[in-house]
């Protein structure tokens, strides 16, 4: 595990090509452990693309390709050796949309440790669920009914089961993109909330539209436009003393 203060994910000159388009032009980003980095931005500047460079997801889109080199606590996941089950298993990820596997709440937070080999029992793999799920904060409204199906509970609540998935497996860092878009305020406060708890133990890396988001989650700010990364620092200063005009111009709604 990394140590707060220091960097957990170091990207140098990423470009990312589908086809011949390039949708990437060179990031550098040093990402600190246990902190939220936002990527906002306008649609399509490649703010997701750089995200699935992080858990190697853009190598299962056809014609896609990667150059450059992306580091977790020192080791370059495009090396040839990387495993990249094992690299997903320390790279969490939770998607737009929820998307609860078709199978039972607690066969859903399961899944992870039972594919990896985590849990050597039972017991072991009923306190890795619970734990997961009290994580996630989920554990209260659901520990009656874990043999129910995860595609029952509400937007809110299939998200945060996601969550729990994605930390079962006890990641080095969790992934979110757009996380909160499908749901209504009350479920999103809920998610905000939960990722401000969840940086104590993960570096997280959400990519959002909401301005008024990436103000309240994160403590980094990196500004994308056009597959290049315009400005990166603290929160605080992105959106009140922003260095670039651009990234001026996108806060104050000139742009996007």
């Amino acid at each position: 595990m990394s140590y707060e203060g220091e960097n957990k994910i170091q990207s140098t000159g990423v470009q990312v090509y589908y086809g011949e388009t390039r949708a990437l032009h060179g990031i550098d980003l040093n990402i600190g452990a246990n902190e939220v980095t936002s990527l906002i931005g306008p649609s399509g500047c490649g703010k997701s693309t750089f995200l699935r460079c992080i858990n190697r997801m853009n190598d299962v889109i056809e014609g896609c390709r990667v150059e450059g080199s992306v580091f977790i606590d020192g080791d370059d996941i495009y090396a040839d050796h990387m495993d990249v089950v094992e690299l997903r298993a320390r790279v969490g990820m939770v998607f737009q949309k929820p998307n609860p596997f078709p199978k039972s709440i607690y066969d859903n937070v399961a899944y992870g440790p039972r594919i990896h080999g985590l849990a050597p029992t039972k017991e072991a793999l009923d306190h890795m669920v619970e734990t997961s799920l009290r994580r996630a904060g989920l554990w209260q409204e659901v520990h009656d009914r874990l043999g129910d199906t995860g595609s029952g509970l509400s937007g809110g609540q299939q998200q945060r089961l996601c969550i729990a998935r994605a930390i079962a497996v006890n990641p080095d860092v969790v992934l979110m993109d757009e996380p909160c878009s499908a749901l209504d305020p009350i479920a999103t406060a809920v998610i905000e909330e939960l990722i401000e708890e969840l940086k104590s133990e993960y570096t997280i890396v959400i990519v959002t539209h909401s301005m008024q988001q990436a103000s309240r989650v994160s403590q980094k700010t990196a500004y994308f436009h056009l597959g290049n990364v315009v400005e990166f620092g603290d929160t605080s200063q992105i959106f009140s003393n922003p260095k670039n005009t651009q990234t001026e111009a996108y806060i104050s709604g000139r742009i996007g």
